[in-house]
């Protein structure tokens, strides 16, 4: 149980994502949340795929809300770290500490995926300051305040699976989540005096927003049987016969966020079905 603890989630105001369901999952178990991303209702991978009147930001805050926790949001570019100070203190203000620190964040795919003689700088930028120079920043600005409270808290970075084997035309993004990996061990034996554990969760395939672009035509239209067809396409690769699902990493980071994970450490751990086991 999270009773009285507070969790902050980053990149959680998309329908899809597993920003909203870490939220509600951590909600469940008693935890106040401190929601945060770049714009109120997520990154939206097509352009062009049909409105569906999703609230973002204050749609997850009323979810948290019905599950009778605290919620409030607050917009932030996790590539400034000006802007994460600011946004900490006012998580700080508002609540009086942060003990769960869930860094969702990442850069949506799209000019990165491509061979590295094609890759632009510009490209490359926003990738690695997203995924890797954001969960810096982040878990910089919140482990500062667990220290001086002397909180054992939890801080969970987001890798994937990619974090772990390279991927042709994935190099900004396969570069970001290594990092995030070291990054999580140096900071994990950084924290172990004061009890702050620092893991990360490694996902593989998963039905988010962020597989949208199956579902578009060669014309730039959106079509939901297109990307229907490619989920199944995924899913057929993977040992279990499945891609995942935000639940199931919600349940890895409730577990992660839990007592009983106290004493897992600097870890980085596969949700990938069976594809990726090393």
């Amino acid at each position: 149980m999270l009773k009285g603890k507070v969790a902050m989630v980053t990149g959680s105001g998309g329908e899809r994502g597993f920003g909203r369901a870490i939220a509600q999952r951590l909600a469940t178990e008693g935890a106040d949340l401190f929601l945060t991303d770049i714009a109120p209702t997520g990154t939206r991978v097509v352009a062009t795929k049909p409105d569906s009147g999703w609230r973002g930001l204050d749609a997850v805050a009323d979810e948290v809300r019905e599950r009778g926790g605290r919620a409030l949001t607050a917009l932030v570019d996790v590539r400034s770290a000006a802007e994460v100070t600011a946004v900490v203190r006012q998580a700080i203000e508002a609540f009086g500490r942060i003990d769960i620190l869930v860094n969702n964040a990442g850069a949506p795919a799209g000019a990165d995926r491509v061979p590295v003689v094609d890759l632009e700088e510009a490209a490359w930028d926003t990738v690695i300051d997203t995924n890797l120079k954001g969960t810096y920043l982040c878990a910089r600005a919140v482990v500062s305040t667990m220290l001086e409270r002397r909180l054992r808290g939890r801080v969970i970075n987001m890798a994937s699976e990619f974090g772990k084997v390279g991927g042709a035309n994935r190099a900004a993004y396969c570069a970001s989540k290594f990092g995030v990996i070291g990054f999580t061990q140096a900071l994990a034996l950084e924290l172990a005096p004061a009890g702050i554990t620092v893991n990360a969760i490694c996902p593989g395939v998963a039905d988010t927003d962020r597989l949208d672009h199956l579902g578009r035509r060669p014309d730039g239209s959106f079509d939901p049987a297109l990307r229907e067809e490619g989920l199944k396409r995924q899913a057929a690769a993977i040992p279990l016969g499945r891609v995942a699902t935000s639940a199931d990493i919600a349940e890895l980071a409730a577990f992660l966020a839990s007592d009983a994970a106290e004493y897992l450490t600097g870890q980085a751990i596969n949700l990938a079905g069976g594809s990726t086991m090393h």
